[in-house]
């Protein structure tokens, strides 16, 4: 399987990475093909909304988006990383859902799986409510099949993370698929 990792946190050292990376140990371990995206080291422009791509077409905007595209649609899973910032997803990543909208119906129609893998300091059985009703809600509206969430509670810093269990759950997600 071709996955493709839309890792949106702008530090590549960071909370995000640990888990993003254990997650790609794991799915080459299973003999699947990872390609990553740090999105941060991307020029990718937020969409302006002008629908010249009329939904399922190019966008006027020449950007780093276009190699994201391609892979998204040569792939057969998409994760989602990201460090929870104010509740929901970083902007880096925010920004490249919102490109989705110029091949909305080619990823629909390729019936993909998805995973979200996800990190936040705080650690309130609530801190995730609102980042996973908008990733159920891509999974719905985008017809991806849900492979599941690493939703890293108490995850402030790398050497936090490094020390939950939450990479070994990663990399137990990319192993398993």
């Amino acid at each position: 399987m071709k996955i493709v990792i839309l890792q949106g946190s702008p530090n590549k050292a960071g909370s995000t990475s640990i888990l993003t990376e254990a997650f790609t140990e794991g799915a080459r371990e299973a003999g699947h093909e990872v390609v990553r995206f740090d999105l941060a080291d991307l020029s990718i422009r937020p969409c302006t909304g002008c629908v010249a791509c009329g939904y399922e077409g190019p966008c006027v905007q020449k950007d780093d988006n276009q190699k994201v595209r391609k892979a998204i649609l040569a792939a057969d899973m998409v994760v989602f990383a990201t460090p929870l910032y104010y509740y929901g997803m970083s902007a880096q990543l925010k920004t490249v859902v919102d490109r989705f909208c110029a091949y909305n119906s080619s990823i629909t129609r390729k019936h993909m799986k998805s995973a979200l893998l996800v990190v936040a300091w705080n650690s309130d059985d609530w801190t995730f409510d609102a980042l996973e009703s908008h990733y159920q809600t891509l999974v719905r509206y985008l017809d991806l099949e849900d492979c599941g969430m690493i939703l890293g509670r108490g995850c402030g810093s790398p050497s936090m993370t490094r020390h939950s269990r939450y990479p070994e759950m990663a990399r137990a997600l990319g192993r398993g698929l």
